[in-house]
């Protein structure tokens, strides 16, 4: 994977928000992997620095980023039809001992 150096308005654009369910919790634990919804223009390399940017003040580091385009399911409203939109699901993996707390993000000023 490239290394990449992104501005902390990218990172923080990027990564949407994180996915908590009961699937994603048993992936967490088990795996050490973490979910996230991210923008539909983001690169795997993004992602990662992203993350490490975000979490910075923890020393996480990214071992793997695996994305999944997600299509948008088509429902009905009555007689209307309406569309749920696209999005990216990035699968991403830390090392080994390593958290993600979501409660407690310290960015960096510099």
């Amino acid at each position: 994977m490239k290394i990449i150096k992104i501005t902390p308005e990218r990172a923080l654009n990027i990564i949407l928000q994180p996915l908590i369910t009961e699937k994603a919790t048993l992936i967490s634990e088990k795996n050490n992997q973490y979910l996230f919804k991210v923008k539909n223009d983001a690169g795997k390399a993004e992602i990662k620095a992203a993350i490490e940017y975000i979490w910075k003040a923890e020393n996480i580091s990214v071992i793997g980023v695996n994305t999944i385009n997600i299509k948008g399911k088509n429902k009905r409203f009555g007689r209307f039809l309406g569309k749920r939109p696209d999005y990216k699901k990035a699968y991403v993996s830390v090392k080994q001992g390593q958290n993600l707390n979501y409660t407690d993000i310290k960015l960096s000023e510099k």
